[in-house]
């Protein structure tokens, strides 16, 4: 019980990360508007994250439930209709979008719904995601929940290592932000069982100085990259291709790839 609540309150932390780069729900920036659902019947019950939120699919906003589930509940999908029916019931007029983010170890064996009531919600599998998806993204919230997804054979001490040299990158002119993401990755890493990997690569990170390390380096102009085709693709549709190949120094090529 108590993992559940570390991992809800970290993911509530990061869940804009979440709705835009997994949920793929485009979100209008400084929308999201945090919900008390609180429901007082027999006992207290509380759905993990409502917010009301403008997406760019919509002109009206909308109501989105994300429920984070570290173990297969077989009485998930009445909790989900029941957090459905009650948040319904607060506000009947505004469209509701449900998810159920299943961040255990064991294989998921929870359903999507409830097919005698033709009730369903989206689920979602962190173990299914492939990692590199939250590792393109290049932010700090992002490389944390990376921990969660798989690794698609990658060697768990290399991913390990790349997310908290990135972190430090990212983050290390601001130590505090840096500390605060990697307690984050610690506590979610217990999730994979990578406790042990990532004190490992702390501690190395430790003893020796980050960033004298080739495999830093690397990162360094990983980053750089990720920056450079991120800011170039902004610009598409302003300027003409070549413009943006010799202004960021690129192939005519690599420039129609980011269409």
């Amino acid at each position: 019980m108590q993992k559940d609540i570390v991992t809800k309150s970290l993911i509530e932390e990061l869940a804009v990360c979440l709705v835009t780069h997994l949920l793929k729900i485009p979100v209008v920036p400084d929308s999201i508007e945090w919900l008390d659902t609180e429901q007082h019947r027999i006992e207290g019950r509380r759905a993990d994250m409502v917010v009301r939120m403008q997406s760019d699919e919509q002109h009206a906003p909308v109501l989105l439930h994300l429920e984070i589930q570290n173990n297969n509940h077989p009485q998930m999908p009445l909790r989900m209709l029941r957090y459905y029916t009650d948040i319904r019931l607060r506000w009947p007029q505004e469209s509701l979008r449900q998810y159920l983010i299943y961040t255990g170890r064991e294989k998921l064996t929870m359903p999507a719904g409830l097919p005698e009531f033709n009730y369903r919600y989206e689920l979602i599998d962190m173990r299914t995601i492939d990692c590199a998806l939250l590792l393109g993204e290049d932010t700090p919230d992002a490389l944390v929940l990376a921990i969660l997804c798989d690794f698609k054979g990658r060697s768990a001490k290399d991913i390990v290592s790349y997310i908290i040299k990135r972190l430090y990158q990212l983050t290390h002119e601001r130590d505090a932000t840096f500390r605060r993401y990697l307690h984050m990755l610690e506590l979610l890493s217990e999730n994979r069982d990578l406790q042990d990997t990532v004190k490992e690569t702390e501690q190395m990170l430790t003893d020796f100085n980050i960033e004298n390390l080739p495999s830093f380096q690397i990162a360094m102009e990983k980053g750089r990259e990720l920056e450079r085709r991120r800011s170039a693709k902004k610009l598409i549709g302003q300027l003409d291709d070549q413009h943006i190949a010799e202004l960021f120094e690129m192939t005519p090529q690599e420039v129609a790839a980011l269409h």
